[in-house]
């Protein structure tokens, strides 16, 4: 077997283990059918354009879920409808939600932004599950409160609540990059 046929039977084997995990995750997050096939394709379309028998990527199944959550924010920041920036805006301190989704090329941008990412997801791990659930359905998608109410059948003050504790622990995991960024 050529190394050329043993990635396609990989990449194959890959696509059917992890397909059906994924499109519940993704399902999960985006309600519509359609735009949750389409994201999965993407994903599956990133996994093989990244894929590389050299270098092949660690801890796949965590890689696929991240790029199935990145996607997502993607799709719900194509939705969101956007205002144009002022002038004030560009005097504004650092955002975190610019440095996060700022599709600039510059290759410094594109380090800065998935060291962020990383540091983000390091710490959301390390959060409660159901603190973890509501802050990425909040921040991370967008969605209302009452949109999550009736997704989880959860109280709004719960989540408020739950919402809360995630941020202050963010805080605390993140200040020192925050005072990182401030600084430089």
């Amino acid at each position: 077997m050529t190394t050329a046929e043993a990635t396609v039977d990989f990449l194959e084997k890959t696509v059917r283990d992890e397909r059906g995990k994924l499109l519940d995750f993704v399902r999960r997050r985006v309600r519509n059918k359609d735009d949750a096939e389409d994201i999965l394709q993407d994903v599956f379309h990133q996994l093989v354009t990244s894929y590389s028998v050299t270098e092949p990527i660690e801890e796949l199944t965590r890689w696929l879920f991240t790029v199935a959550r990145n996607k997502i924010i993607d799709w719900y920041r194509k939705r969101r409808v956007h205002s144009p920036k002022t002038a004030d805006a560009v005097s504004a301190p650092l955002n975190l939600e610019e440095i996060l989704f700022d599709p600039g090329e510059n290759p410094d941008e594109v380090y800065y932004r998935s060291f962020i990412w990383r540091e983000l997801a390091g710490a959301l791990d390390e959060l409660p599950e159901e603190q973890r659930e509501v802050f990425a359905l909040h921040e991370l998608e967008g969605m209302s409160f009452k949109e999550i109410a009736e997704l989880t059948g959860e109280p709004i003050n719960t989540l408020l609540s739950r919402k809360r504790y995630a941020v202050l622990s963010l805080r605390e995991s993140l200040q020192e990059l925050y005072d990182e960024f401030r600084s430089s």
